[in-house]
């Protein structure tokens, strides 16, 4: 293994760190405390968890935590009043509506209500576009932490050849357009572009995010290059066909032989996500505010 081992879990430490010294210092010079309300349909299990890892991870970074659980069966109707109520609450300052929603939910229309403001995920139709403008909005968590940890990595982006592997709202687009931002020249693959190992030995950084494990091999891989894999996939352990293991969408070991650095999974990309959430809600705070953004934890 030739490749650095980029540390996602380290990496969110810090970017933790920032998030709770300036909520120290907005309660200290300002008064304010910084809020994120969660809300939860139904009884998902995976979703049970986040959650409370976000609440969690909320409380420990000094801000206020509003969860709101609903049954599985609430009406859109009750849905978008609760949201309404958070848009005009001055306590809460970022308002996250947890996924996959039951099905006789829209979640554009639950999004979309949403105050862009206020919207921590980045998902509403508002901050979608403010991004592809190259304007100031709020930024989808996964696409920031990827982008915090190649600044971190590299410094400047700057006429870096990067190809995302995958054209989802919620990583690849925004991931792109985040590159572009940083004068990266951006090339967008996916699971059915022609040529694709070609198109990869191209990049200088590589974000894998096409949801199919270990699709990318090391001979995809141009030496040196930067290879930040987001994909999480369960798979059977090869070693015990009745437990699971989880993999990426690059095949690490080969990679991790020919590329410059790395991300692992898990322990890459995942733990930045909620650092991501956490430092939204921050920004978001500051902006309502009329406060300097904090340092670090912006695109």
């Amino acid at each position: 293994m030739n490749a650095k081992i980029i540390d996602g879990k380290a990496f969110a430490a810090t970017v933790r760190d920032r998030v709770a010294r300036t909520v120290d210092r907005l309660k200290a010079e300002a008064g304010i405390t910084p809020g994120l309300a969660v809300v939860l349909v139904g009884e998902d299990p995976a979703s049970e968890v986040y959650v409370r890892s976000k609440g969690k991870a909320t409380l420990e970074a000094g801000m206020n935590s509003y969860e709101h659980k609903l049954d599985a069966d609430t009406s859109e109707r009750d849905l978008l009043a609760l949201i309404e109520r958070l848009n005009n609450d001055p306590e809460v300052h970022g308002i996250l509506v947890q996924l996959p929603l039951p099905a006789h939910l829209d979640p554009d229309v639950v999004i979309n209500a949403i105050d862009p403001a206020k919207d921590v995920d980045g998902f509403h139709i508002s901050n979608v576009g403010l991004l592809g403008t190259g304007q100031k909005s709020m930024v989808p968590c996964t696409p920031l932490g990827c982008l915090l940890m190649l600044r971190e990595h590299h410094g400047s982006l700057s006429g870096l050849n990067a190809v995302i592997v995958g054209r989802s709202n919620i990583v690849g687009k925004p991931m792109a357009q985040l590159l572009l931002g940083d004068s990266c020249t951006v090339t967008i693959a996916h699971s059915r572009t022609r040529n694709l190992a070609e198109i990869c030995r191209n990049a200088d950084i590589l974000v894998a995010a096409v949801g199919r494990p270990e699709m990318i091999p090391g001979d995809w891989v141009k030496p040196g290059a930067t290879v930040i894999d987001v994909g999480i996939n369960r798979i059977p352990h090869p070693e015990d066909g009745g437990k699971t293991r989880l993999v990426g969408d690059v095949d690490f070991d080969s990679a991790a032989a020919v590329a410059g650095a790395v991300t692992p999974v898990p322990g890459g990309v995942g733990p930045m996500t909620i650092a991501c959430l956490l430092a939204n809600t921050v920004t978001a705070c500051s902006r309502a505010h009329g406060l300097p953004e904090p340092e670090g934890l912006t695109s």
